[in-house]
């Protein structure tokens, strides 16, 4: 087994990579969108916010059969990645998928990182895949989907007036593209509410979201190829920011929108800001996306707040990820 890293201007190994990946979301996850060569690519440059991973085809007697992404940040939790392993279903059950992670050990070593995480969708297989490979179950997550045709606008303006009656000391503003400057040292205290998601027995540290870092997740996404809107929950009396909600919509492929973070200052808490914040962006989508037909959000299964936020918005369950760690 060897791992050929590669960049994203090497075509052949972009489309290698996309033509696997899309071969095992057809059999483990066929509700998912498919990668494409252009996502793929803005990943490897941009990454999730200006830290891109590195991106390796797993060959064996060299011809590519799998794949392997290490991703890894250098703002927090240094001592950590998270590994995905994928293996074209062509070629499974030979232990390639463990050849990999094991040649993938070797990277991570060289990286001085020593805690790991995988996930796999939830079935006997991954289970067993990890167990096999020294990883402990952590935490699981759930991927939801909304279907926007079929979340009546009726049913969303209940939503915002029902919130409203608990939110009357705050206003909402509505950002397409990056965040003014102003708000930036503010906008950075609501990110960090992130922090107080349920985590499950996941070890990982706090999150740090400095403004330089939230800057750089806008550009990454934007300079990628997405739509990027944010709604932000302000104070009146103290002009504080209490919350935000982001909503991405891809341009390559406009019907496709992913909901990222949604998050709310403790102090804030207990206003129905989650439910506002996110009706009013699904009430902007309308507006100045009709043409976009699902959002996919992803919780911790334990979150419940959250989860009851997504399904009086319609959201319904698509998927269960489960998430493992081990120590090298």
């Amino acid at each position: 087994m060897e791992l050929r890293e590669f960049g994203p201007d090497d075509s052949s190994s972009v489309e290698a990579f996309v033509e696997i990946g899309n071969a095992c979301r057809a059999v483990d996850a066929p509700w998912l969108h498919p990668d494409t060569p252009y996502r793929r690519r803005m990943e490897m440059i941009h990454g999730w916010d200006g830290e891109p991973g590195r991106h390796f085809l797993a060959c064996d007697a060299g011809a590519p059969v799998g794949s392997v992404v290490v991703n890894y940040s250098d703002y927090d939790n240094l001592d950590l990645v998270w590994l995905e392993v994928r293996v074209d279903p062509r070629h499974r059950r030979r232990g390639l998928g463990t050849a990999a992670l094991e040649a993938a050990y070797e990277v991570c070593r060289s990286m001085d990182r020593s805690l790991l995480g995988i996930d796999g969708w939830e079935s006997d297989q991954t289970r067993g895949f990890a167990k096999a490979t020294g990883f402990e179950q952590k935490s699981q997550s759930i991927n939801r989907r909304q279907h926007l045709a079929e979340v009546p606008a009726e049913g969303v303006a209940r939503l915002m007036a029902a919130a409203e009656e608990r939110a009357g000391d705050y206003e909402l503003l509505r950002f397409a593209g990056r965040t003014p400057d102003e708000l930036m040292d503010e906008l950075a205290r609501i990110t960090d509410a992130i922090n107080d998601a349920p985590l499950d027995d996941l070890e990982i540290e706090d999150e740090v979201y400095p403004p330089d870092r939230i800057r750089a997740y806008e550009t990454a996404q934007i300079e990628s190829g997405f739509r990027f809107r944010r709604v932000v929950a302000r104070h009146r009396g103290t002009g504080e920011l209490a919350g935000h909600t982001v909503v991405t919509v891809d341009t390559e492929l406009p019907a496709i929108g992913d909901q990222h973070d949604t998050a709310v200052a403790r102090e804030h808490r207990g206003h129905r800001l989650g439910v506002l914040l996110k009706a009013d962006m699904v009430r902007w989508l309308a507006e100045d996306e009709p043409q976009l037909a699902t959002i996919d959000t992803w919780n911790a299964e334990s979150n419940d707040h959250m989860i009851g936020v997504n399904e009086l918005l319609g959201y319904r369950i698509m998927g269960r990820a489960l998430e493992f760690q081990r120590r090298i």
